[in-house]
């Protein structure tokens, strides 16, 4: 052991150590400022020691007075020091209350409850009330015995706190007991830091305290690493559950703020967590215990793991903390925990809970937590994980738990008047305890000890099997970099490490959403990053060792395809604990028996009740030889094992991974716990300006990640409409840039409001320009496109704040990025919020991100960024609200607008649902309606009821708005309805295009383009076509086609766009089959046009007329026949107005989706029909060129199309 130490009140009158309401309370309830008075040895070469930070982590809140009234039982805990390179030491601290001999202490007291009697009595004015009196006068010097606290602490580079319990509870006996020790108390402590080593891997180690052996053991190698701490405890506070739930959020890097009166229980679920986390590692802040004032570090911007004192006194409501829409809040002596929203559930949720709770109940421990025994052992035999998860959102158990605190308190109340009555000292029964006979309590405590480790190992198992299942394949997923190492440092920002897209492409579908926010973390990265640079068994870092022959195991034991993952449950089944009880009922090791010091007489005396000050000269140097220092080379070897924490380089020159190191550090956050031991302004501002540069640098690398990403994958289409990441992954991306957004606006905050400190800005903004804000830019006159919606961040406000389906201010704040980011005016709407100086200077502290012109400016041009892709995260996300859609149709200026006089009508379809019929005003052309989301905008179809005297209408277009993304679609259409006109088609279907505003663009949409051929409904007069493609651009086209579609179904079905523009869209799939059927059509008349539907119409016929007369080639021909038929009929017989050009697009789409194109095709190219209609060039007179379009056309087949409602309408088949 490094070192032991012990703790005592500066010999200056106490002075006050917490904030002003520190003097509110009485001075018994405050707290003081503490010192460490003496530390043995004075200095390790390996491990400095830090005065202030092991002074504020042995007494986080200070010094604290009692006098003989108050309870005053010995408090053990534990805390961690984190250094900067991720390594950690560990601390055990016992601290006991010793009677104050000071009558200098003991009057700066009396004097002190004085001054406060004094201050409460100006302010109460009831002098005479009998509670105030006895309230305030609680400390009379001549009747009252004062004692302050005290403490004793052995500081580890392991942690063994079982072992360091027992060893300091043994020593404070030694003190408090009647008789004095067998040895002096420095013959024990010499003992411990330089007789004691730590025992080897995979073996156990038996060591004398004052009244009985200790063991310690470590786990071998092959075993989970070493942990210590009782497991059960954190699930008898919390109940599996919320257990699950808190995992969940560490897993996804959240804000963790543990809240306790137990410096110990934070300890536990703190370690418990972590540990539980194998084969990941925690890449934050990791502070389990945060010492009074240390507060203000709840401000960091960044992912934090924190445990946070309470007084037992105030609850949830009055704790006011810095930022809470990420937060996850754990209240772990009310059985309480508040979630972040939108928090994925752990895959396997419900079976990985019951798992867990068979191993708790095997040995008694109830998975619901610490709940009244009585009724206990029947609750555990028909529990069943359906009750425990009734309350879907953390699993209170509020009733039962209530009643059960109120009864604990009663039980403890009863006990401690009994112990009064009987004048039983409860301090005498524990030394008669330890005074019993060792071997007996050897034997209860290796029991109870032996449980802790089975238990440990046992749930342990559980979580490491979940992992080993779900990442059994991770291997082939990892990206090996291309380059050497060196570059591969340098460049480590940029590199994708892990392919996360086909990684999760193979998951079941319910674990995408926690998966997909899982591989975003630091520590999924970072455990990718130490697989990346070690090349074999040996380099491997322990856990990653573990890891892997777990993998191994598992693959070897699972005879499926590696990559076809399956979302069925498989329980662990490698538990093992042979070893462990090997180790300990078999020792492998003793160590030497503390035995007499060379001290000088009159040292080592003993004052029973008060520990003494130790003999520094005998502590301060070990012993020159023993058979331990041989073993263990005292320095180099411990810096070596403590460069082992970094085994993942070892095989790197020293430079390199010091640089590698470096580089690991700088990675993730700056900060791995704040330092402790100097809090001057300039050291807080030094934090927080560590803080700022985090942020610009997670900015930097989260905007660059998300463009990544969209980028590759519309690099990879080849111009064909649909180009996202939608769905898991774009969510996931969105999520946490939404979450970085909320840290950096409670970075600094003056005063928090609400629980969302972005939110709370855009409020304050809103209210302050409420009262000048213009309503948005209204629509242009009738006829002419659409002017862009006004650029508003009030306006998008309110959007959201119409949206009632989001109740809460994170909610809201989410979703008002998400539509700014639809709208890419997310950086232009944040730098407005900011150009407010006064609001952000009356909102914000000094060192506030917000604040740093510079750095804020980089983070606005890294979100501009954005608007180099398009996002659908809003429409995508919110697909229940209602949203307001307007619609303009813009008739031909030149054909006929004015005198028409039938009444037309619209019907909207989109992604997520279609309007039904529209009736639309003739006068305007326009109308402005509310319906459900829509989602993107597919098709519109349009018509009319071919009423009054001239029922013809040219249609240049029609545009459609949604009023809230500004988001504005095109329907080209350029064609007549009307009887009579063009193919006699009365309504058409439309394909759409989303149009990107720019001045250029409003300008040309407002002019009437000549007749031109249109994207959704190509012109298809045969008479007409000046240009005529020859026979490889027709293939082309179609191969272009079809390539398109089986393209769009090798997609994520989540990422697939819309099937509509691929079929009848600008060179869709329609259009490349009309190309076919219209090379080396004859046109029979000049002034007549004749449609691709005349010469279908009459192969019909001539079909028919074969089967009626029986020539039948073979039974193949008639059910291709029959099919062909049937269609043509349903299309013919249709209620609807659709013209000829409509039907045969109908044709298409109805043969694509029931796979008969290619036979079609196959019976038209010998239907004696086509001799006739076609000239000899013709491409369907070609039988190579049609069975080369037939063999293309067959590749439909493998695919499941399905058409849109607007597609198919009135076609029963």
């Amino acid at each position: 052991l490094p070192w032991f130490l012990f703790l005592f009140p500066s010999s200056r009158s106490p002075t006050s150590f917490s904030s002003s309401e520190n003097f509110e309370q009485s001075p018994l309830r405050r707290t003081f400022k503490s010192k460490v008075l003496a530390h043995y040895p004075d200095n390790v070469e390996w491990n400095l020691f830090d005065q202030d930070a092991v002074g504020m982590l042995c007494m986080p809140k200070g010094l604290s007075f009692r006098t003989q009234v108050d309870s005053r039982e010995p408090q053990f805990h534990s805390f961690i020091i984190t250094r900067e390179d991720g390594s950690r030491t560990y601390g055990f601290a016992l601290t006991f209350f010793e009677e104050v001999t000071s009558k200098q202490i003991c009057s700066a007291m009396q004097t002190l409850y004085h001054m406060h009697n004094a201050e409460q009595y100006d302010i109460l004015h009831t002098p005479t009330s009998p509670q105030a009196s006895t309230r305030f006068n609680s400390y009379d010097i001549s009747r009252d015995t004062l004692y302050v606290s005290k403490c004793i602490c052995l500081i580890t580079p392991m942690a063994f706190p079982q072992a360091c319990r027992k060893v300091l509870q043994q020593l404070h006996q030694a003190v408090t007991s009647p008789q004095p020790p067998p040895l002096p108390l420095e013959s024990y402590i010499y003992n411990i830091l330089y007789e004691v080593p730590l025992p080897p891997s995979g073996r156990s180690l038996k060591f004398s305290g004052v009244y009985g052996p200790v063991v310690c053991q470590r786990p071998s190698t092959c075993e989970l690493p070493l942990f210590d701490f009782a497991i059960s405890e954190m699930f008898n506070l919390l109940g599996v559950e919320n257990v699950l739930q808190l995992f969940t959020c560490a897993l996804l890097e959240m804000q963790i703020l543990l809240y306790s009166q137990h410096y110990q229980r934070l300890m536990t679920v703190a370690e418990s967590i972590t540990a539980l986390m194998f084969p990941f590692q925690w890449q934050h802040v990791y502070v389990p215990i945060l010492p009074a004032s240390l507060l203000h570090f709840l401000d960091a911007p960044v992912p934090y793991l924190m445990g946070l004192h309470s007084n037992g006194q105030d609850d949830r409501t009055k704790l006011e903390l810095p930022q809470e829409a990420n937060l996850c809040f754990v209240d772990i002596d009310n059985h309480f925990i508040e979630l972040p929203e939108d928090l994925p559930q752990f895959p396997n949720k419900l079976e990985f809970i019951q798992e867990i709770s068979e191993v708790l109940m095997s040995f008694g421990v109830s998975p619901e937590g610490n709940i009244p025994s009585s009724d206990s052992q029947a609750k555990y035999r028909v529990f069943r994980s359906v009750d425990m998860v009734s309350d879907k959102r953390n699993g209170n158990l509020a009733s039962p738990l209530t009643s059960y605190l109120l009864r604990e308190n009663e039980t403890i109340a009863r006990l401690q008047a009994l112990v009064k009555r009987t004048g039983v000292s409860l301090e005498k029964r524990m030394s008669l305890y330890y005074a019993s006979s060792n071997k007996d309590l050897r034997f209860q405590c290796d029991e109870e000890e032996l449980k802790m480790h089975q238990i440990n190992i046992q749930v342990r198992e559980v979580f490491a099997n979940r992992f080993t299942q779900m990442f059994a394949d991770y291997e082939v997923f990892v990206i090996q970099p291309s380059q050497d190492k060196e570059s591969w440092f340098t460049n480590r920002d940029q590199m994708q490490n892990f392919d996360k897209a086909s990684f999760l492409s193979d998951q079941p579908e319910p674990y995408l959403p926690f998966l997909s926010r899982f591989l975003e973390t630091q520590m999924f990265a970072s455990f990718i990053d130490s697989k990346i640079l070690c090349h074999d068994d040996e380099e491997k870092e322990h856990t990653l060792r573990v890891f892997d022959s777990r993998v191994d195991k598992i693959r070897m034991l699972n005879v499926r395809t590696p990559t076809l993952r399956t979302s069925m449950y498989q329980k662990c089944t490698n538990i093992e604990e042979a070893a462990i009880e090997m180790r300990v009922s078999k020792i492998d090791h003793t160590a030497l028996h503390p035995h007499l010091l060379d001290m000088k007489i009159g040292q080592g005396r003993y004052e029973q009740g008060f520990f003494p000050r130790l003999q520094s000269d005998v502590l301060s140097t070990g012993p020159t030889s023993n058979k331990w220092t041989k073993r263990s080379a005292p320095a180099q070897w411990r810096r070596r094992d403590r460069q082992k924490q970094h085994a993942e380089h070892l095989y790197l020159d020293n430079d390199q991974r010091e640089k590698y190191i470096q580089e690991a550090r700088n990675l993730g956050t700056t900060i791995r716990q704040p330092k402790l031991s100097n809090l001057s302004p300039s050291v807080i501002a030094q934090t927080n300006w560590k803080f700022v540069e985090g942020l610009l640098k997670e900015c930097r690398n989260k905007t660059k990640r998300m463009l990544v990403e969209k980028m590759g994958r519309e690099a990879v289409e080849l111009g064909h409409g649909e180009v996202s990441i939608t769905g898991v992954e774009e969510n996931t991306l969105i999520a946490s840039l939404c979450d970085l957004l909320e840290r950096i606006w409670s970075h600094g905050l003056q005063v928090k409001q609400g629980k969302s400190a972005l939110w709370s800005h855009l409020l304050h903004y809103q209210e302050s320009k409420e009262k000048n804000n213009a309503t948005p830019g209204g629509l242009g006159p009738p006829g002419k496109s659409m002017p862009p919606l006004k650029v508003s961040l009030i306006q998008d406000m309110r959007h959201i704040q119409n949206i009632s389906e989001i109740k809460t201010d994170v909610g809201k704040a989410r979703a008002w990025v998400r539509l700014s980011m639809e709208k890419k005016l997310l950086s232009r709407h944040l730098k407005q919020l900011l150009s407010e100086d006064e609001l952000t200077k009356k909102l914000y502290k000094r060192y506030a991100f917000l604040r740093c012109d510079d750095e804020k400016e980089q983070f606005l041009y890294h979100l501009l960024s954005f608007n180099a892709v398009d996002y659908f995260c809003f429409t995508n996300v919110f697909t229940t609200i209602m949203i307001p859609y307007h619609v303009v149709v813009v008739p031909s200026k030149k054909l006929g607008g004015s005198m028409f006089t039938a009444n037309p009508w619209v019907c909207v379809s989109g992604e997520l649902a279609e309007t039904g019929v529209l009736q639309v005003p003739r006068n305007t052309l326009e109308i402005t309606f509310e319906c459900q989301n829509l989602g993107k905008l597919t098709t519109v179809q349009i018509g009319h009821d071919n009423t009054g005297l001239y029922a013809k209408w040219l249609v240049e277009c029609v545009m459609v708005r949604n009023e809230i993304t500004g988001h504005t679609y095109k329907f080209p259409c350029g064609r007549w309805l009307g009887k009579g006109v063009d193919d006699g088609s009365l309504e058409r279907i439309l394909v759409g295009e989303l149009i990107t505003p720019s001045t250029e663009n409003d300008e040309r949409m407002c002019r009437t383009p000549p007749m031109q051929q249109s994207p959704g409904m190509m012109r298809r007069f045969v008479t007409i076509s000046p240009n005529k493609l020859n026979t490889g651009q027709i293939q082309e086209g179609v191969g272009e086609a079809i390539n398109g579609i089986v393209k769009h179904f090798h997609k994520p079905e989540k990422e697939r766009g819309s099937l509509t523009l691929l079929l009848c869209g600008e060179y869709g799939l329609v259009w490349a089959l009309e190309q076919v059927f219209q090379h080396g059509f004859k046109s029979p008349r000049l002034f007549k046009n004749v449609f691709i539907w005349d010469f279908l119409e009459k192969a019909q016929v001539y079909f028919e007329s074969a089967e009626q007369r029986e020539v039948t080639p073979d039974e193949n021909w008639q059910t291709r026949v029959r099919h062909f038929c049937r269609f043509m009929r349903a299309i013919n017989n249709t209620s609807r107005n659709i013209g000829k050009d409509g039907k045969f697009q109908m044709l298409v789409c109805l043969g694509a989706r029931d796979h008969l194109l290619h036979h079609w095709i196959a019976l038209l190219a010998d239907c004696p029909i086509t001799a006739q209609m076609y000239e000899d060039t013709a491409l369907i007179k070609d039988r190579s060129l049609v069975n080369s379009l037939i063999r293309v056309l067959q590749t439909l087949q493998e695919f499941n199309i399905t058409l849109e409602a607007s597609l198919v309408k009135g076609v029963g088949i």
